[in-house]
C-alpha cells in the first residue's frame, strides 16, 4: 500500500504543527554539555572514582556530546571515552576513519584511534588485542591519575577488564556515577527535553492520521520512523506497536497484521529525538470506523486513571518507597498483566530511577527520594489475562520544587477517555 506521506499536512497543522516542529534556536548546547560533564566529574568525586572509562555510546555522548553510530557502538567496544575527576583530560578513543567528528567539541581534550577489542575484530588473536587495549589504557591512566588509582568502568568485555586489573588499578562500575549524573536535568537540558518531544508529538500526529483499517501494523509504524528522522531525531528503540488481540498481553513488537475494524491500536513511541533526548510517551487509538464498545472505554478509563494518579505524586522528596505505598492500587483482575514498573527515569534513554508497584516494592524495588530535575515516565498497562484487547499510556513528567510538570503534550483519544 503505497502512502501519500504529505497529502493530510494541512488537516493537522492548525492543531499539531505536522510538518514543523519548532525547535528552540536558544538551546546553547555547549552549556548543556558543560553541565553534563560537571555533573559526571561531581558524582565521580561523590564516589571517589579517579577516572572512568565509558562505553555506553548514551554515556559518551552524555558525558562529552560525541555522536557516532550509537546503535552500531552499542553492541561494538570500538569507541570509549576517558574522563578524569580532576579536569586534565577528556579524551575520547574514536572508531576508525571518525577522528574528525568531535573537532568541535569544546568538551573533549584529545582523540585517539580506539582499539577494538573484539572477537569480530580480532578473532583468534582476541586474547592478545585485550592485552593491548589494556596496556594502552593502564599507561594513559597511570600518566593522569597514577598507580594504584581507583577506576571507573563499563560495558567492555570480560578479557579486557581482567588484562586492564592487571595493572594494579582498583576497578569498580562506572555505571553509579553516570547514572546519578543524568538523574537531575538543568534548565536548557529541559529544553532539549522539550523539543525531543515536540518532534515526536508532530510525528504521532502523523501516524495517528493515517491509521485506518487496512494497514498493516508495520506500515503504520514506518510513519513515525520518517517523521522523527525528518526532524533530526536519532532513531526510536524499540518496536511496541500493536493492534487488536496483540495488544494483549503487552510488549508484542509491530509486525505484517493487518489493523482490522473497530480495534485498539497501542503503542509506545520509544524515540531517541532531537538533541539525543528521549520522547517516551504511550497512547491507545480506536481504528474506528464505529465508536469504542464498553469493553474498550473500561480498559481506557482504567489506565487513564492509574496515570493521572500516580503523576499526582511526583513530589521533591517523596521517597520510592512512599511513592510505591501510595501509588494507585492495580484491580485484581489487572494484576497479573501489569506493566513492569510503575514509573521510571527518563533522559538520554530510560534511567534511574526505576519505581516499583507496591506489590513488587519488597522484592525488586530500592529506595531513594525523588528530586526537583528529575524527568520520569508514569507508566499503565491494563489488560486481563485471556482478554481480547489492553491498554497502554504513559506520561512524561519533571519533578519541580512545587510539584510535577506535564512535559508530554500528546491529547488523549478522545472517543476513548473518561
Amino acid at each position: 500500500m503505497e502512502l501519500d506521506w504529505h497529502s493530510d499536512a494541512q488537516a493537522y497543522r492548525d492543531g499539531l504543527l505536522f510538518d514543523v516542529n519548532d525547535i528552540d534556536s536558544s538551546i546553547e548546547m555547549a552549556v548543556v554539555r558543560g553541565y553534563r560533564l560537571q555533573r559526571f566529574r561531581d558524582e565521580m568525586a561523590r564516589h571517589d572514582i579517579a577516572a572512568c572509562v565509558l562505553f555506553d555510546p548514551v554515556n559518551i555522548r552524555y558525558a562529552s556530546g560525541a555522536r557516532n553510530m550509537q546503535i552500531f557502538n552499542a553492541r561494538n567496544p570500538a569507541r570509549y571515552l576517558l574522563v578524569t575527576q580532576d579536569h586534565s583530560a577528556v579524551i575520547l578513543y574514536e572508531f576508525t576513519g571518525c577522528m574528525h567528528l568531535a573537532d568541535d567539541l569544546e568538551t573533549v581534550s584529545e582523540v585517539r584511534p580506539a582499539i577494538t577489542a573484539s572477537f569480530v575484530a580480532a578473532g583468534d588473536e582476541i586474547k592478545r588485542r585485550e592485552m593491548d587495549w589494556a596496556a594502552e589504557i593502564a599507561s594513559t591512566l597511570t600518566e593522569l591519575v597514577g598507580k594504584g588509582a581507583t577506576v571507573g568502568i563499563e560495558r567492555i568485555n570480560a578479557g579486557a577488564v581482567q588484562a586492564l586489573s592487571g595493572y594494579g588499578f582498583f576497578l569498580v562500575d562506572a555505571q553509579q556515577p553516570i547514572e546519578r549524573a543524568r538523574a537531575i536535568k538543568s534548565r536548557e537540558e529541559i529544553a532539549c527535553v522539550k523539543a525531543s518531544l515536540h518532534a515526536t508529538e508532530i510525528a504521532v500526529a502523523r501516524l495517528r492520521q493515517c491509521l485506518r483499517p487496512g494497514l498493516s501494523e508495520n506500515a503504520l509504524w514506518s510513519i513515525l520512523h520518517q517523521a522523527v528522522i525528518a526532524q533530526n531525531g536519532d532513531y526510536v528503540e524499540t518496536r511496541l506497536l500493536s493492534s487488536g488481540q496483540r495488544t494483549n498481553p503487552w510488549f508484542q513488537e509491530s509486525g505484517n497484521r493487518v489493523i482490522g475494524k473497530n480495534e485498539l491500536v497501542a503503542l509506545d513511541t520509544d524515540v531517541v529525538g532531537c538533541y539525543g533526548y528521549y520522547a517516551d510517551f504511550s497512547r491507545t487509538f480506536h481504528s474506528g470506523p464505529d465508536e469504542p464498545n464498553a469493553d474498550q472505554r473500561q480498559l481506557y478509563a482504567a489506565a487513564y486513571e492509574q496515570i493521572h494518579h500516580n503523576m499526582e505524586l511526583l513530589h521533591h522528596g517523596l521517597t520510592f518507597r512512599e511513592y510505591a505505598q501510595r501509588a494507585w492500587q492495580i484491580p485484581e483482575k489487572y494484576f497479573v498483566n501489569r506493566y513492569y514498573l510503575s514509573a521510571h527515569g527518563v533522559g538520554m534513554t530510560g534511567e534511574y530511577p526505576y519505581l516499583y508497584h507496591r506489590a513488587d516494592f519488597l522484592t525488586a524495588g530500592y529506595d531513594g527520594h525523588m528530586e526537583a530535575g528529575m524527568t520520569l515516565c508514569v507508566e499503565s498497562y491494563i489488560g486481563e489475562v485471556g482478554g481480547r484487547e489492553g491498554v497502554k499510556l504513559e506520561q512524561q513528567v519533571l519533578v519541580t520544587p512545587s510539584g510535577p510538570e506535564l512535559l508530554s503534550n500528546f491529547p488523549f483519544e478522545a472517543s476513548l477517555r473518561p
